[in-house]
Formats: C-alpha cells, sequence, structure tokens
C-alpha cells in the first residue's frame, strides 16, 4: 500500500507560513490516523488552520 498526501501551498506567502501550516497538518494527521483501517481507498481532505481545503491523502495499493 502507499500512503499519498497532496497540499497546495501556493496560497501562503512566506515559506514560514508554508512550513507552519504543513507542520499542523502532519501533526494532525499523524494522530489521527489510528481511525481509518488505512486500507486502499481510505482518505480525507487536508484543511489548512482557517479550514479551507487544501488537499487530500488517500490510501493506494501498490
Amino acid at each position: 500500500m502507499r500512503f499519498v498526501l497532496e497540499v497546495d501551498v501556493d496560497g501562503f506567502t512566506s515559506t514560514e507560513e508554508k512550513a507552519e501550516e504543513l507542520g499542523r497538518i502532519l501533526r494532525y494527521w499523524a494522530g489521527n490516523l489510528r481511525h481509518y483501517a488505512l486500507l486502499p481507498g481510505d482518505g480525507a481532505a487536508v484543511s489548512d488552520s482557517e479550514y479551507r481545503k487544501i488537499g487530500r491523502w488517500s490510501i493506494t495499493a501498490d
């Protein structure tokens, strides 16, 4: 299986802002993945700190 995380960071102006948002997203999903079976087809939208959808993660068959 493959874990795929796609996040569009073009909406953030500085490298620091991009790094902060990516860090927050990674921390959140690292703790939240235990609620999923982690089977191909699983996935969810990814939102920034203002709840705008900026990507998604998914599990695919390798």
